[in-house]
């Protein structure tokens, strides 16, 4: 099912399982059905249990990754850990490769452990171990021996970072016949949500699921395929039709969310991407008003602009949470939350991270993880002295070499020095720090003793918050605002731990560890929604703005040099624009802030996308304001300057990314000078003259 935005390719996807269950007598047991966050998976779950009258016993319906956790955990005696093995965060992953870096005497300085972690998860993605991967580069060589170390404290960890659940999945099923066919012979008929976000290790598994039946059904829209920078590739769609040439192919092109003219601007953006089906958008909610275009002079009157237009709408009758605003970076935010701030409008800021990266719910959080496995050492770290215990990082380190040298972990010798602290193994800690350690060992494992005995993950909460003063510790330096917002934070994880009553520790801890952006969204909260292009996907509002419609910005600077970063920055554009409903608001800045300096900007290209017959605003717009001098004039009406080649064949000039290179080529397109560039590290290169940055070197350097 090729289906447009706003579709309702949802509903299609859930009358199917509620068809093969109640029409077709299909057992729910023999059916899977997934996608790809909590929220969206929730919705479908409510759906199909109104379409049936109740939860369809057995039915397995889920995200990709909670339905693989769920898998490994019920397969653990063919993997390298037990089942009961934790799922580490982002923040978590981070710190393992920098551990990795520094015991490997990896400068990073040199290579960025955040974009070491990238490679080794686009690794993942492709299905690449550290010894399938290849070796091009010194880089490649230093990404290869991090993720071999960053594996190996995986596993003696008794953990796994999100890919690997993907990761191992796929390779289970590629290795293990008995297993693959236990599964494949078990799901009658697959059922796949959004799939143009799958990656290779996800159509990999769901190829081996579907090899027993061959009854699977995907529905996506290449057009919607925004997550490349993660492995999503939206060629997963031709390749399913490679696969499956008997497959049967359905647009699904019909619209209920947008009016004509904003559907008509979507298809006027998308449909200058090559290598797609297209689409003819259609509705009938009617013509709706024109998409209007704002120009402000810079990113603070873009904030005001947001605002006041926000206030007038809404005292016309609109609801305040009917408004989004939307961004390509994160960093986006800032002056715009500034202005809503300032005006004294409410609103609400999507990411995971504003909550679940807080202090004290990730030292709660681990220590919930901790005592589910006590082999993992990433929490122990986190936790052993916090509230502080006088055991420093030196006693730390001794206690992790003891535990090497007796092949244990130190979460496990914690807990026998609770039990036998004269154990001579202890000699080389000192004795102060030795009984502190044993009485957090006692501590953790009553606290395991606990959880084993199926208590519930509130209940076994409150316990650890009670023994070590959670709330003291907070409140040690005195009880002012920001000690008791924290634990307020800690009584809202609690009223989250009370939603799982009768539920177990590891099924607590495996839907935080797997929260999305989208999941935190406080759907209740009658606010204005910031966010950023990518977490807007699979949600609609009655009005969007979207702003910084600058080159370099959207699309986004290593877009320009990229045709398949510049195609995936497009299909980013017509996602934001099919999220609205009844208006569309493109906001372009005139000038920005760069490091105290303002500088000049030009539109967004995809701006001259748009017909005129579908747009309002710009220059005219201007002039209805009072006190706009008439440099105000629509920077898309301009006339294009005469451009001429800087940049001469043979010339050695100078990036500020890949060094030094040589010219090789360069012409004059879409008014600017594209320039053929050979660096000695990197390649050749293509790049806009106007976004490169780039320095001639002078003739004594060409030398």
């Amino acid at each position: 099912m090729l289906a447009g935005p706003g579709s309702g390719k949802t509903r299609v996807l859930t009358h199917r399982i509620a068809y093969l269950i109640s029409d077709l007598g299909v057992n729910p047991y023999n059916i899977l059905a997934v996608t790809f966050t909590n929220k969206a998976a929730k919705e479908m779950n409510t759906r199909v249990e109104a379409l049936l009258g109740g939860r369809p016993r057995g039915l397995t319906l889920g995200t990709f990754h909670s339905i693989c956790a769920r898998l490994l955990r019920q397969e653990a005696e063919h993997l390298p850990v037990n089942q009961n093995f934790v799922i580490y965060d982002s923040d978590d992953q981070i710190s393992i490769v920098r551990q990795a870096m520094k015991d490997l005497n990896i400068d990073e300085k040199m290579h960025r452990a955040g974009g070491v972690h990238a490679s080794i998860s686009a690794a993942k993605n492709e299905l690449a171990l550290p010894e399938d991967m290849a070796i091009n580069s010194y880089r490649d060589e230093v990404v290869a021996r991090v993720y071999q170390r960053y594996q190996q404290t995986l596993l003696a960890n008794n953990a796994m970072d999100f890919d690997d659940l993907l990761l191992w999945t796929a390779h289970l099923l590629d290795t293990n016949p008995e297993v693959r066919k236990k599964y494949a012979q078990r799901y009658e008929h697959i059922l796949v949500d959004e799939f143009q976000d799958t990656n290779q290790a996800q159509y990999s598994l769901l190829k081996h699921l579907a090899s027993e039946h061959r009854n699977i059904y995907v529905v996506g829209d290449t057009d919607q395929s925004i997550y490349r920078w993660r492995g999503a590739d939206y060629r997963n769609v031709l390749r399913f039709e490679e696969d499956y040439p008997d497959a049967q192919v359905i647009l699904l092109e019909q619209n209920y969310r947008s009016t004509q003219r904003i559907l008509d601007a979507a298809m006027a953006v998308i449909d200058r991407n090559p290598h797609r089906t297209r689409k003819h958008l259609f509705t009938d909610r009617g013509a709706g008003t024109k998409v209007l275009y704002q120009q402000t002079l810079n990113e603070q009157e873009t904030g005001k602009f947001i605002v006041d237009t926000i206030a007038s709408m809404v005292v016309e009758g609109a609801r305040t949470g009917d408004f989004a605003v939307m961004y390509r970076t994160n960093a986006q935010s800032r002056l715009i939350e500034e202005a809503f701030l300032h005006a004294n409008l409410p609103y609400k800021l999507v990411g995971a991270q504003r909550f679940y990266g807080r202090r004290e719910i990730k030292d709660v959080l681990s220590y919930l993880r901790l005592v589910f496995n006590p082999n993992d050492e990433v929490s122990l770290n986190r936790v052993i002295n916090v509230p502080t215990r006088r055991i420093g990082i030196k006693s730390q380190a001794t206690l992790r070499t003891i535990a090497l040298q007796n092949r244990t972990t130190p979460g496990a010798l914690l807990m026998h020095m609770g039990t036998n602290p004269e154990d001579p193994m202890f000699a080389p800690i000192s004795s102060p720090t030795a009984q502190a350690m044993a009485n957090f060992g006692r501590k953790l494992a009553a606290w395991v003793e606990l959880a084993q005995s199926a208590v519930e993950p509130l209940q076994l909460m409150d316990r650890v918050l009670t023994d070590v003063d959670y709330h003291g510790y907070l409140m040690a330096d005195g009880p002012d605002d920001e000690a008791q917002d924290r634990w307020d934070n800690v009584q809202e994880l609690r009223r989250l731990a009370a939603e799982y009553a009768g539920k177990t520790l590891p099924e607590f801890l495996e839907n935080i560890a797997l929260v999305s952006d989208q999941d935190t969204i406080d759907e209740s909260a009658e606010v204005p929604t910031l966010l950023t292009l990518h977490a807007a996907k699979g949600l609609e509002f009655g009005t969007v703005f979207i702003t910084g419609l600058n080159d370099g910005v959207l699309p986004h600077q290593r877009a320009l040099d990229d045709p398949e970063e510049m195609e995936e920055e497009r299909r980013l554009f017509y996602v934001g624009i099919t999220r609205a409903k009844n208006q569309l608001i493109l906001v372009h800045n005139m000038y920005r802030s760069n490091y105290g300096y303002s500088e000049g900007t030009l539109p967004s290209r995809f701006l001259d996308d748009l017909p005129d017959e579908l747009i309002e605003g710009g220059n005219q717009t201007r002039l209805e304001h009072p006190n706009r001098p008439d440099r105000w004039e629509n920077p898309r009406q301009r006339s294009a300057p005469v451009i001429q080649p800087q940049f001469t064949p043979g010339m050695n000039v100078l990036h500020p990314t890949w060094g030094e290179g040589m010219v090789l080529n360069s012409r004059i397109q879409d008014d600017d000078e594209l320039v053929d560039i050979f660096f000695q590290d990197v390649g050749l290169k293509k790049v806009m003259a106007a976004f490169a940055n780039l320095q001639p070197l002078p003739k004594a350097s060409r030398q």
